[in-house]
């Protein structure tokens, strides 16, 4: 092994096996008690869940600016017609797969950021999507994201890990952190099949953790505590897991779909009193340049399914005020449409607040059709004055080091 193997690549390699093979094992009764008694002091904590719409959502049809000829002009064939736009003023609406918005805009738990993004922005999807998880360019840019870097200089709770990826993907960069490790949850399916099997057993995660202990040791000395501490933690989460799974939820149904699964995972997780206070979601297939219609309108069928019943379900149980779910893509769509019925790639996009409850629908002005930046609408609001309203306004967690500069959060956005 590379005696210079870092903290973060060893990790990667060892700590994330660690994570699924304890997934169905039983751990100490000293350690479930802990789990117990965290979960009955964890019922104020805030909450954040993240969406990622991957592939660049196009923010014109899905906050549409019905009143504006500019719109129909630069879409003939993709702009949503007047009497289908869910209309939420006299200038803008919803695309109308969005149906299931109108309860939680009713009832003021959902919020839409306009004009959302970064100055020179970039339109490739992974370094703008490298951007929005470090805050960083590629010249500047660490292997930490900024949801890692406010685990590793915030105080949290060390009985359950402070974040959790729920998804097939690699661990998103945003969580990632030289100091803390983030358990990345691949499959529910397989972690169903490993709780009810009961395999591996404690003996067999025992020999696991000692190799890698014995890796760490002979390899740099500072590991082997970050190594045993990472993977209690992975441990813990893992068992606070599979008690939850075990059991089954049919009191509510979640939609049939990708999001909607992991949703309902999200949400039985934070409701059995997991102290963890981030979990990460992707949803992928927005990068639409050509038959935009009917993929755009899956998508967003998809999320405002799974997004409506994720919030109607923790309001069953009182908890809607504790969660704040933040939708994002890494940028938005070019206002013309391109000569394959699609969009290409753009720059401004909304972002999309729901849970609490927010003083206004809308934070912000939706940006002009007449002013463009190389056929682009243009961003008023940095996308780290987001990040610096959930951190310190919703997580209560300073933004100075997570965010690498000092961004001042929005104004009135929450009610409470």
């Amino acid at each position: 092994m590379n005696p210079k193997l870092s903290r973060r690549d060893f990790s990667t390699k060892t700590l994330r096996n660690a994570t699924g093979i304890a997934i169905g094992t039983q751990l100490p009764f000293l350690w479930q008690q802990s789990a117990v008694q965290a979960a009955e002091s964890s019922k104020k904590e805030k909450i954040l869940v993240v969406i990622q719409l991957s592939g660049g959502n196009d923010g014109l049809n899905t906050v549409i600016p019905y009143s504006d000829e500019a719109y129909y002009k630069a879409r003939p064939k993709l702009g949503i017609a007047k009497n289908q736009v869910i209309k939420t003023s006299d200038r803008l609406g919803l695309h109308p797969s969005l149906r299931p918005f109108e309860e939680l805009l009713s009832d003021k738990r959902i919020s839409i950021l306009h004009g959302v993004g970064y100055e020179n922005p970039n339109r490739s999807h992974f370094e703008s999507m490298d951007i929005w998880h470090t805050c960083a360019r590629k010249e500047s840019r660490s292997n930490e994201g900024w949801l890692g870097r406010m685990f590793a200089a915030g105080k949290f709770d060390p009985s359950d890990a402070p974040g959790i990826h729920l998804g097939s993907e690699i661990l998103p960069v945003a969580l990632s952190s030289r100091g803390v490790q983030v358990p990345s949850i691949a499959s529910v399916e397989e972690m169903r099949l490993k709780s009810a099997n009961k395999q591996p057993t404690m003996h067999d995660v025992g020999e696991q953790l000692t190799q890698q202990k014995e890796i760490a040791a002979a390899t740099d000395s500072g590991l082997l505590d970050f190594v045993s501490t990472s993977t209690q933690v992975a441990l813990q989460a893992s068992q606070q897991i599979e008690k939850t799974l075990s059991t089954s939820d049919s009191s509510y149904k979640f939609p049939d779909s990708g999001l909607g699964e992991k949703l309902k995972i999200v949400a039985r997780l934070i409701l059995a009193g997991l102290r963890t206070r981030v979990y990460y979601v992707t949803l992928d297939g927005f990068d639409t340049h050509a038959n935009q219609p009917q993929t755009h309108q899956g998508l967003l069928k998809q999320w405002a399914d799974a997004l409506a019943a994720f919030h109607s379900r923790l309001a069953s149980d009182g908890q809607s005020d504790r969660v704040l779910v933040m939708s994002f893509s890494e940028f938005g769509r070019r206002l013309a449409e391109n000569a394959s019925d699609g969009t290409d790639h753009g720059a401004a996009a909304p972002v999309f607040l729901s849970g609490p409850q927010f003083l206004d629908w809308q934070v912000g002005a939706m940006p002009s059709l007449s002013e463009l930046e190389d056929g682009d609408i243009k961003y008023h609001t940095d996308f780290r004055r987001v990040y610096s309203t959930v951190l310190q306004n919703w997580l209560g967690q300073s933004s100075l080091i997570p965010l690498a500069g000092n961004y001042e959060p929005l104004k009135n956005v929450f009610a409470v």
